[in-house]
């Protein structure tokens, strides 16, 4: 990626406006409804930030739940409610995913140059469903795959780390058999290419709607959750992704292998607890270790794309004024892949092609 002159202070490229941007935003706790353009100020990036011109932002469902302040999950509920605002959202823009091009680096910048396409990931400090972003250059950004558009790369840093965080950790060796539970979701999609690409049979699980696109990413075996359960289907695995909150636990360690290897990357409460017990009474290992969106994976990720081991699904893009609509498709699952919203003005989210 390239470079920039550390000894000057803020270098910009022409943009629409200097006070106000267009962002998605939202106020208060509550239903999709809630979501709504604004005109908000411009962000100014720090010393050692990079202004970031969004193009396009996944809608996830952890936008959904922090929308709404619903989880699937609530055993983080009340302190992530204080840390991200009891009574109101402290941070009124969502979005963690993203892809676009630098607009500004701060004087201690050096790695990214103003014009650079980039991805990454926001973390909770989110705002990628604003226009512009300024985030740390020290964020997990790294360079937008060449053979991907702006939409296409959006959908990629979720999926793509926590899939590639679990694969690695579960140590598949060609010919080993893999399970993934709720394999039709951004991380099991990307799990699926992955445990491919290390030489796995992989057999998927989710609603039949999705099985032609599992199939397409090359899953060996489909499985119909709602007319067939796994646990009694006779087959045995070596590793077991269960991206399934509400899962069974006991099913899902009853068709592994000795010594087979269970992870859990939406674990409740007691799925925690109980991996501990597994690990000290079983001859099977069981983790929910959460991924840490490293720089270095996220550059694996481009290169493994560019190489063509790996390609995102976009179900659909959306214009920022849809992004009630998107959330919708995201929490009822009516999609096949990714939900993306470009991000500014119509003539503008054209752009997303480059």
């Amino acid at each position: 990626m390239g470079r920039i002159a550390g000894h000057l202070s803020v270098h910009m490229i022409p943009c629409r406006s200097n006070k106000h941007v267009k962002a998605i935003t939202y106020t208060r706790y509550g239903p999709p409804e809630v979501l709504q353009v604004n005109d908000v100020d411009k962000p100014a990036p720090g010393d050692d930030e990079v202004l970031i011109r969004v193009r396009a932002a996944e809608a996830t469902k952890s936008d959904c739940e922090l929308r709404g302040f619903r989880f699937s999950v609530n055993w983080f509920w009340l302190p992530l409610r204080i840390a991200v605002g009891v009574t109101r959202p402290r941070r009124e823009i969502l979005g963690g995913y993203f892809s676009g091009e630098i607009a500004a680096v701060g004087k201690d910048v050096t790695r990214f140059a103003v014009g650079d396409a980039v991805f990454g990931t926001a973390g909770l400090r989110m705002g990628a469903y604003g226009e512009f972003a300024a985030l740390p250059a020290a964020y997990t950004i790294a360079a937008k795959p060449a053979n991907m558009s702006f939409a296409e790369a959006a959908a990629v840093p979720l999926g793509g780390l926590n899939a590639l965080h679990f694969m690695r950790l579960a140590k598949i060796s060609p010919g080993d058999r893999v399970l993934i539970n709720g394999a039709g979701g951004s991380i099991g999609t990307h799990g699926l290419q992955i445990a491919k690409s290390m030489g796995a049979e992989v057999t998927a699980v989710d609603k039949a709607e999705k099985a032609a696109m599992l199939e397409r990413l090359g899953a060996d075996r489909f499985i119909d959750y709602q007319q067939e359960d796994f646990a009694r289907a006779g087959r045995t695995f070596d590793v077991v992704f269960d991206m399934v909150a509400r899962s069974s636990y006991r099913a899902c360690l009853s068709v592994l292998k000795p010594g087979g290897r269970y992870f859990s990357g939406n674990p409740r409460l007691s799925v925690m607890l109980r991996t501990a017990l597994t690990n000290r009474f079983t001859d099977k290992s069981a983790s929910f270790a959460f991924a840490k969106e490293t720089m270095e994976e996220l550059e694996t990720l481009r290169e493994m794309i560019e190489e063509g081991r790996i390609v995102s699904i976009v179900d659909r893009t959306l214009p920022m004024s849809e992004a009630p609509e998107a959330h919708r498709l995201v929490e009822t699952e009516k999609r096949n892949g990714a939900i993306v919203l470009l991000i500014g003005e119509p003539d503008e989210a054209g752009e997303e092609s480059k």
